[in-house]
């Protein structure tokens, strides 16, 4: 007699999908002041440009580890007042969950989960750094997956053909 799963009879449904937050870390994270002491002086509002990019990565088994890249500088007058650079990371356990839905779980669930904590963890350095805490405004993950798409899309189009489709 072996021990094989039981075929799947009519009515039973697929197994439900888990997702599990194993961990959360600094990856790599980075603050440099290049001219202070002079640029902790009161003057005009800075110029802040803040870059946002989440990568995926399989890992073993059903584990998949999500990074979540933040990149802050802040100019006065032509000079720079400080950069911010921050690999936020989490390790996610995802199961039955289809190749589609898992990769749009994990470019915009997961940074959602971890967001509230890199950006913390920016505000605090600049806040560290001699500055006001830098803090984000909630980021829309799933704007900036439809981006990363059409963007995919767009490098995938072979040069001079127009969008595919209907409009």
């Amino acid at each position: 007699m072996t021990d094989a799963p039981a075929a799947p009879q009519p009515g039973d449904q697929p197994p439900a999908p888990s997702i599990r937050v194993m961990g959360q870390y600094v990856k790599d994270l980075s603050f440099e002041n290049p001219n202070a002491p002079g640029s902790l002086r009161q003057g005009g509002q800075p110029q802040i440009d803040i870059a946002v990019d989440v990568r995926a990565t399989p890992q073993d088994g059903d584990a998949f580890e999500v990074e979540l890249v933040m990149n802050a500088k802040a100019d006065r007058d032509g000079a720079a007042l400080f950069i911010a650079e921050l690999t936020y990371a989490g390790l996610f356990q995802i199961q039955n969950l289809d190749e589609r839905a898992r990769e749009a779980f994990l470019l915009i669930e997961c940074p959602r989960i971890l967001f509230p904590f890199a950006r913390r963890i920016l505000a605090d350095a600049t806040r560290d750094g001699g500055f006001p805490p830098l803090m984000l405004e909630p980021i829309d993950f799933a704007a900036l997956y439809r981006q990363k798409l059409a963007g995919a899309q767009g490098a995938a189009a072979p040069a001079g053909d127009g969008p595919v489709g209907n409009a």
